[in-house]
């Protein structure tokens, strides 16, 4: 077995509490590619057990401060409290066999590197480091028992380790089904009553944005009720759903009483997806899609005075890394001024970020600029997360990426009337 011991920066950065630790806090190493290695100070003084990686800059990710090695029951009881956890949150009840949830969220349920989604009688996951790759089937073993222990029957299990992630480990693409084959990759799911079609080999992510989940709840629960102080009634509300995927916000929207949904996605097959989860959901009289670069739309509509009652904006990461923060915070908010001059008084806005170098500061820097820039007054209901089945862990704030705020712009004031235009950044998306 091999070892690691860390330099004094490193013992600190350890004693700090983050589970991270990267190669220059090394000190002398001899573990090899993914393996579970007990961390030693400078004097040998064993501080607990990470799982070590050759490539990366970020070369030890810890899961546990104790001495004692991880066995097996320890594997155990960690893949059991992420589905106690789903469970206790309404996620994972065999009486609805058609629902969708995380149920292991790597670094976040200390479980580094693996990423496990459920979509009804399907397995997702995504191993993203050397560790993840090599523990794969002993930790998937693990969990098949347990789910099928508490009354699953998983059909499907494919491994879509694509992501880019892998690159920092240098390790290349994979998608293979463990389980099953190719025919099982097209399925329906439900969320809150929305039945809507996932790609598990083509879709984003593992098939879908299961992190949104709560906060499509929300909005479409915000649409009901519209009429309760004093704007107009969810039968008369018009929804703007822009970078909308797959047209969930918008479905949801619809299906909360709205009159007329319209999508904006620079996709074409997101497009038909959208109009075919209409009909799945009997709102294809009420939603549309346009394909658009939504950035220029945008402005275009409001150049031409559109307004609507809801607006919804959740763009991909516009900072993917620390450099990038300056020009991102630029183009959302330009994206969210406009998405606000749209709005008809006493209408909600809806405003994402899922960029992690973008802090919660920064984000409501943006949408107070945002409003000064659109010149209206407008009130921050609150600011979400993630849905629950993604858990944020305080010491590892980059766990805490997703960022949704919910903003009533006040009656007296309305959208639609241009202000004078800064320099666009019209060509970010993704």
């Amino acid at each position: 077995m091999g070892q690691v011991r860390l330099t004094a920066m490193g013992r600190r950065r350890l004693l700090d509490g983050h589970p991270w630790i990267y190669r220059n806090d090394l000190g002398k190493t001899d573990a090899g590619p993914g393996e579970l290695v007990p961390v030693k100070s400078q004097n040998g003084t064993i501080m607990g057990w990470g799982l070590h990686s050759k490539s990366s800059k970020l070369a030890l990710r810890i899961v546990t401060r104790s001495a004692e090695q991880p066995t097996r029951s320890f594997w155990e009881a960690r893949i059991n409290r992420c589905l106690d956890t789903r469970a206790g949150a309404g996620l994972l009840e065999v009486t609805k066999p058609e629902g969708a949830c995380r149920l292991i969220g790597g670094d976040a349920d200390g479980i580094p590197g693996l990423v496990v989604d459920r979509y009804a009688d399907r397995l997702v996951l995504q191993c993203g480091t050397e560790a993840a790759d090599k523990m794969r089937d002993f930790l998937l073993g693990i969990l098949l028992e347990q789910l099928e222990q508490r009354g699953f029957v998983i059909a499907g299990v494919l491994d879509r380790s694509d992501a880019t992630v892998r690159r920092h480990e240098e390790l290349e693409s994979r998608v293979e089904w463990l389980r099953g084959d190719v025919s099982m990759g097209q399925l329906m799911v439900d969320e809150g009553g929305l039945r809507y079609a996932v790609d598990l080999l083509g879709g984003h992510k593992t098939g879908h944005y299961l992190d949104q989940r709560d906060n499509r709840l929300r909005a479409a629960q915000l649409i009901r009720e519209l009429g309760t102080n004093g704007f107009c009634p969810p039968q008369e509300a018009r929804v703007l759903d822009v970078f909308s995927y797959d047209g969930l916000f918008g479905l949801l929207a619809a299906k909360a009483g709205a009159k007329d949904v319209l999508c904006l996605d620079q996709s074409a097959s997101a497009g038909e997806r959208v109009l075919a989860n209409a009909q799945t959901n009997d709102v294809e009289g009420i939603v549309r899609f346009e394909k658009v670069n939504a950035m220029r739309d945008l402005g275009r509509r409001v150049e031409a005075g559109e307004s609507w009652d809801v607006v919804i904006l959740d763009p991909p990461a516009f900072a993917r890394s620390k450099r990038e923060l300056a020009g991102a915070m630029r183009g959302y908010g330009e994206l969210f001024r406009r998405g606000l001059q749209l709005l008809n008084k006493g209408g909600f806005l809806v405003a994402a970020s899922c960029s992690y170098n973008m802090k919660v500061d920064a984000f409501h820097e943006v949408l107070v600029k945002s409003a000064r820039d659109a010149k209206v007054t407008a009130h921050l209901i609150d600011i979400h997360g993630a849905s629950s089945d993604h858990p944020r862990r305080l010491d590892l704030p980059e766990t805490d990426y997703l960022k949704c705020a919910f903003i009533r712009v006040e009656p007296s004031d309305h959208g639609g009337a241009p202000s004078a235009e800064p320099e666009l950044a019209e060509d970010i998306e993704a």
